[in-house]
């Protein structure tokens, strides 16, 4: 074990901003975690991969590397598979497990074939047949990019005539656009550790945004939005979100750590899964340190907690040379 002077780690890489609209936030989780563990005595180094190749980061020689990439090309598997290639174990999900939960769309088939309740939803193009969206899904609904994070992109639409600017937003971060139902109620976040049996949901966390209007700016810069953990819900309705979130993190495979976003729906109490997070922001605003904090997980013990937990999907065999 490392704690508390670092030793057992080795040279440890802290992989943050990177290339993907998410880069800034990127920077600012990475920036805490690499303190973090600096703090804690461990020989950690920052790594932007927008800035250095894939050859320097081999020539780094990590021993592990803690992902605090948001977005495409860190949060997406990409990143994962250039690291199994390179024999470094990793924080977070794998290689699959990360690609699916990068596409909402391939996500949310996922969680209805495993019965797992989210909304109803259709994938858009420039041709869609507005009316017949808006009577599927019904009004208001929501449109968002299919593989954009941090609500980049995202419009609720509470008119059809309103869909066709609402999908030329969103195809501005993505080719695959999605149309959403919309759930008005409450609006909650469970971070989760570990991996496979062991996995374990944190306290729940629920979010009060100004007007409900949990956008980019209110989710990162704003200081109207509340965060509430304890959440204040009934016991057994945290419990049920929990269980529904550590059952969206087994269905795609997930390790390591993770976030689900989920809303409760307001006439019912009846919790959806919105999408899950492979690698949640660390800020100083961030949700899962919050919920870790009140696990009786402070930061640093937090950051050492999922740097433990890094691995690959694919063990390489011990006689394994390269040729």
């Amino acid at each position: 074990m490392s704690h508390p002077n670092g030793n057992g780690f080795g040279k440890v890489g802290v992989l943050f901003g990177g290339r993907s609209a998410e880069r800034e936030i990127s920077i600012f989780s990475g920036t805490g975690v690499l303190q973090a563990l600096q703090a804690q005595g461990i020989d950690a180094h920052a790594f932007d991969p927008a800035q250095r190749s894939l050859a320097e980061l081999a020539g780094e020689k990590f021993v592990r590397v803690f992902i605090a990439l948001h977005g495409r090309y860190g949060e997406d598997g990409t990143m994962q598979g250039a690291l199994e290639q390179l024999g470094i174990p990793y924080t977070g999900p794998g290689v699959l497990a990360s690609a699916i939960a990068m596409d909402k769309a391939m996500t949310k088939r996922l969680w209805l074939q495993h019965g797992l309740a989210t909304p109803k939803f259709e994938m858009l193009h420039a041709g869609s047949d507005w009316r017949s969206v808006a009577h599927t899904l019904g009004l208001p609904l929501i449109v968002k990019p299919a593989h954009e994070g941090s609500t980049l992109g995202l419009t609720k639409v509470t008119d059809a005539a309103q869909l066709p600017a609402a999908y030329a937003l969103a195809a501005k971060f993505d080719k695959a656009v999605m149309a959403e139902e919309f759930i008005s109620g409450m609006e909650l976040t469970c971070p989760l550790l570990g991996t496979g049996d062991h996995a374990r949901a944190l306290p729940v966390v629920r979010i009060i945004a100004p007007d409900s209007n949990y956008d980019y700016q209110n989710k990162y810069f704003s200081d109207q939005t509340q965060y509430l953990c304890p959440s204040g819900i009934p016991p057994a309705l945290e419990q049920q979100v929990q269980q529904l979130a550590l059952a969206s993190y087994r269905s795609l495979g997930c390790r390591g750590w993770a976030r689900a976003d989920v809303m409760v729906r307001a006439t019912d109490q009846q919790p959806y899964l919105l999408e899950i997070n492979t690698s949640p922001g660390m800020t100083s605003h961030s949700l899962v340190p919050m919920s870790a904090a009140v696990a009786g997980m402070p930061y640093e013990q937090l950051c050492v907690a999922i740097l433990r937990s890094a691995a690959l999907d694919l063990q390489v065999s011990a006689d394994w040379k390269p040729h």
